[in-house]
């Protein structure tokens, strides 16, 4: 089920850009290790069809960004490290149009992100070691017609990706 809390960033009260849901995992551990869930076709208000499912790693400082989906939608979770998934609302006519969310996301916040078609996404990794991204969208990936739209990481949309001290 979707987190109740309709917010990226708790400590700042961001709303979430229309569309985006969040869902808490949660680990199930014993002294083997842990079992985490991550997407059930029975989560009624996330599942919506099984296109692939594929991981992405990503070295320490480095930033994947920026592309949108015209009719993907993804479902990220970050299994090992620590990255910043930032979206930026650039819809016209959306309810939160120019709105930006930012979603720290690993081994130290379980959480699944749904990012609806249309909105640009993109991460950094904030862990000193590597991040290990899954991404579970609906829709695989169509190698003779991607459907992906590309904007360079930097001074492209109005994010700024450096660390923020203080």
């Amino acid at each position: 089920m979707s987190n109740p809390a309709h917010y990226a960033d708790v400590a700042t009260k961001h709303p979430l850009i229309h569309g985006v849901k969040t869902k808490t995992l949660r680990l199930i551990p014993d002294e083997r290790g842990y079992l985490m869930e991550i997407l059930r076709c029975d989560d009624q208000d996330l599942f919506t069809r099984f296109g692939q499912v594929y991981v992405s790693a990503t070295y320490p400082g480095v930033v994947k960004a920026w592309h949108y989906h015209k009719h993907q939608i993804d479902n990220f979770v970050c299994v090992a490290g620590m990255v910043k998934l930032v979206l930026v609302d650039t819809r016209p006519g959306s309810p939160t149009e120019g709105a930006i969310n930012e979603f720290f996301l690993g081994i130290q916040n379980h959480t699944l992100v749904q990012v609806p078609n249309l909105v640009y996404h993109g991460w950094k990794c904030i862990s000193p070691e590597p991040s290990l991204v899954v991404n579970v969208p609906n829709e695989p990936y169509k190698y003779d017609d991607p459907d992906e739209f590309r904007l360079a990481p930097h001074d492209t949309l109005p994010y700024d990706w450096s660390r923020r001290d203080g």
